[in-house]
């Protein structure tokens, strides 16, 4: 690598965090991301960087067009909002981060959200995360998408509308958060079908997603949520806490090995969401650290 390339490459690390947040947003998937900035790189390193004024605009630009056709190529149901599988979840051990993993769950968002975000069309996604997520004039969007600044404007302010009707907003405190959902924990340890009620809001809806190309399942009410809960704990396994998108969570272990992971969403001090991942294959991938891992 040549003295420029090595100039250029660590000016592209440095921006490597803001951009892998703006690719996760888009894609909801880890791997994807990680291509698209490998891509952008590729692109990059194969340009005129003299001519290139603002380095974090092109980047930006780039970025996004490259997940704006890798989510035009995908063929997903969109009619229904949990047609297409969970977002890979952002998993941090809720009692030893790293400081990465603290910078990584830092930029994450929730996975409630990101389910929601998951259901809009390509170019409102794109026009949402940039404006709204990242800031991102409207002029500089009407770009990427191939539409005048006002047009750019109705995507995500149409976007915008879906996700404020239909995201669930979670409690400001984490420590709220993590009380409620110890709570439901103890009382699924327990047996106490009272208690697991009383933790979950009536609405609640329990989101499972075991891969295999299947849509997710969707378990709603609290009474129906607590006796999935119950049959869960009484499979075994042990769940440890983890900050999953920046929320509290949990990995369940068998024998080990990662065989769940769950993101609540708390709101008004009971749980309005649980979004489930027990897709083997997804789960491996993660890399998730167990209690035996931990010093």
């Amino acid at each position: 690598m040549s003295v420029s390339d090595d100039w250029l490459a660590r000016r592209f690390e440095e921006r490597r965090g803001r951009l892998r947040a703006l690719a996760y947003r888009m894609l909801g998937s880890l791997s994807e991301a990680e291509d698209a900035l490998q891509e952008a790189w590729l692109r990059l390193s194969r340009s005129d960087t003299a001519a290139i004024e603002q380095l974090d605009a092109w980047l930006t630009t780039v970025v996004g067009r490259i997940c704006l056709n890798m989510l035009r190529s995908r063929e997903r149901r969109r009619e229904d909002l949990y047609g297409a599988g969970l977002p890979d979840p952002i998993v941090g051990d809720a009692r030893v981060l790293d400081p990465e993993s603290e910078a990584v769950l830092a930029d994450s968002v929730g996975l409630a959200l990101m389910v929601v975000v998951e259901t809009l069309a390509p170019a409102e996604r794109l026009a949402f995360v940039l404006h709204d997520m990242f800031a991102v004039p409207y002029e500089e969007i009407a770009g990427i998408v191939g539409r005048s600044p006002a047009a750019a404007r109705q995507l995500a302010s149409r976007a915008r509308r879906r996700v404020q009707g239909e995201a669930r907003v979670p409690d400001a405190s984490l420590a709220v958060q993590r009380s409620v959902v110890d709570a439901f924990f103890a009382a699924a340890r327990d047996g106490d079908f009272e208690a697991l009620v009383a933790a979950l809001d009536p609405d609640v809806v329990l989101v499972t997603d075991t891969g295999s190309g299947t849509p997710p399942t969707v378990v709603r009410g609290a009474t129906a949520v607590a006796r999935s809960a119950l049959a869960g704990a009484r499979s075994g396994g042990s769940p440890w806490p983890a900050l999953v998108n920046g929320t509290p969570g949990a990995v369940v272990f068998r024998a080990g090995e990662p065989v769940l992971v769950l993101a609540f969403t708390v709101a008004r001090g009971r749980i309005v969401e649980i979004d489930s991942i027990n897709d083997p294959e997804r789960l491996r991938r993660l890399n998730l650290a167990g209690p035996d891992d931990v010093s």
